[in-house]
């Protein structure tokens, strides 16, 4: 392999493992969907991605959400949810990371908001 071709090679390598560590949606099961409803005990309105804790009779789940822009765009505002509130959320849970989920849609205050 001449040196350009290491360089390329390199770079690509690089840009795909950044591009894996912010998205790295991989570890979702796509396969699976989940709906859960529940109670607000924590969420985070923050970049890159916006979360909640979701308190279910069984468990308390992370739920990853969409980035605060694409949620404000599409309607979901921060006080939607805020603490205390109850909210549905369907979506994909992670492979290895127990009780965690990827929410592809939320329903909160009434209002249904696609993330994806």
């Amino acid at each position: 392999m001449n040196r350009l071709n290491a360089l390329l090679f390199g770079a690509a390598l690089t840009l795909s493992a950044t591009a894996q560590a912010h998205h790295g949606w991989s570890g979702y099961d796509a396969g699976q969907t989940l709906t859960l409803t529940g109670e607000v005990a924590e969420s985070g309105y923050m970049h890159p991605h916006g979360y909640v804790k979701l308190k279910t009779p069984d468990k308390t789940w992370i739920v990853v959400l969409a980035p605060p822009s694409r949620m404000e765009r599409r309607g979901l505002v921060r006080e939607a949810i805020a603490v205390g509130s109850t909210v549905t959320v369907v979506g994909h849970p992670h492979r290895e990371t127990a009780a965690e989920l990827r929410a592809e849609r939320i329903t909160a205050a009434g209002n249904t908001v696609e993330l994806r």
